[in-house]
């Protein structure tokens, strides 16, 4: 990748990258509180795209939300989300020692008696999504995607497919055919890219979707087993019609290596480079002996006393499969601060690998674990914080640079293009 202190390039795209994790969020947060302190900046003034799925989306939408005083502001800091992880998340996760037997029940109700009614009472296993929503709402109030104060994607699968049509490229001469783009894949679930990008000189813009970004985050923290489908209306563009999408959390496809690749790499020009920072909520994938898995049969790879087997190698393997592909375009643009939630020499004071668990000692091993994580990599942190203070201060001299008068140079490019 060219070197990014060449004079005549524009500064690189800075983004960020928070994975999901439930209440696990906390850690991701607790990184940002501490850049923010480092440099005296709000993220939303040093980054400029926002990506990451399910509680990652929770801290990218909220860090973006306009300041209802001051709209060119953010309205929340940091510190605030790292409030909002220990005062709600006892509401959006109560503790309840029986929603592992409700979800039982609700199986086993399923699969032998079928009573529609059994199912109800028992909530499905799931927690309460009002509560959910209710933390949410008083986060983001009616702001919608476009209101976003920098580049923001998140997210969303989309279980339902009888809306997924072939997109078309127009072409401007009839003698050029109309490219079908995912012709192969033209029903069924899909993944949803909600995307408002900002940054100067984005490439093959799509309109902004129409839809709230309560509705966007809620749909996108839609874990499964955890919480129902969340259906919500959206436009794909301002005036075009409204389309149901039943979204469920998109960790269930996104990590850095998609994000970038699925949803970002297209926009970027291609003399500027990219830096891309990534906030985890540590990660657990397991190995396992191939006796064992032999042994486990159709229902023991997804039966949570073997943890889930089958999920775990699902949820890690595309990542796992783009990860050289993605390092080696990066190169050394890419910071990466997580650990493993399995292994080390304190495993035993880490935080639960359940994203359900808001007690206030998993919350102590959650600042814990970020500090642990901190001090593993502080150099890295620390160039990290000098890059998004630069990040600042350039962006600050371009848009300064654009606001003034322009040179003759300048006034006679432009002459020229003109005639």
């Amino acid at each position: 990748m060219p070197e990014t202190n060449h004079p005549s390039k524009k500064k690189p795209i800075v983004a960020l990258f928070n994975y999901g994790g439930g209440m696990r969020g906390l850690i991701p947060a607790h990184f940002m509180q501490k850049i923010e302190e480092m440099t005296g900046l709000h993220m939303a003034d040093m980054v400029d795209v926002f990506m990451g799925p399910s509680t990652g989306s929770i801290l990218n939408a909220a860090l973006n939300i306009p300041n209802p005083h001051d709209p060119t502001r953010p309205k929340f800091r940091a510190r605030h989300m790292v409030r909002f992880y220990e005062r709600e998340g006892l509401h959006i996760f109560p503790r309840d020692s029986f929603r592992s037997f409700r979800s039982m029940i609700h199986d086993f109700n399923n699969r032998t008696m079928r009573i529609g009614q059994l199912g109800d009472l028992l909530k499905h296993g799931h927690y309460e999504h009002a509560n959910l929503g209710r933390s949410l709402r008083a986060l983001y109030g009616r702001s919608k995607l476009s209101d976003s104060l920098k580049s923001l994607i998140i997210p969303v699968y989309n279980i339902e497919g009888h809306d997924l049509t072939p997109r078309q490229e127009n072409s401007d001469t009839p003698q050029t055919p109309v490219h079908q783009v995912n012709t192969f894949l033209n029903e069924g679930g899909h993944a949803v890219w909600l995307k408002n990008i900002r940054f100067d000189d984005a490439l093959d813009l799509d309109p902004v979707p129409v839809v709230d970004m309560f509705d966007a985050v809620m749909a996108s923290t839609a874990a499964p087993t955890y919480f129902p489908c969340f259906p919500f209306q959206m436009n794909d563009r301002e005036g075009g019609a409204s389309r149901t999408i039943s979204g469920i959390d998109g960790s269930i496809f996104d990590n850095p290596c998609i994000s970038y690749m699925g949803a970002l790499r297209r926009h970027l020009p291609k003399d500027r480079d990219i830096i891309m920072i990534v906030l985890g909520t540590g990660y657990f994938n397991r190995s396992f002996r191939k006796e064992d898995w032999n042994r486990f049969g159709s229902l023991g790879v997804i039966d949570p006393s073997n943890d889930m087997p089958l999920i775990n190698v699902f949820f890690y393997a595309s990542e796992t499969a783009l990860l050289d592909s993605f390092k080696h375009e990066m190169k050394d643009n890419l910071y990466v601060f997580n650990k493993s939630l399995i292994s080390g020499p304190y495993s035993h004071e880490y935080p639960n690998t359940d994203i359900d668990d808001a007690s206030p000692e998993n919350l102590r091993r959650m600042k814990n674990f970020f500090e642990m994580t901190l001090a593993e990599n502080r150099k890295s942190f620390d160039h990290v914080c000098n890059l998004l203070v630069k990040n600042y201060e350039d962006t600050q001299k371009e848009e300064k640079e654009d606001d003034s008068p322009p040179s003759l140079g300048k006034r006679l490019r432009k002459k020229l293009w003109k005639d």
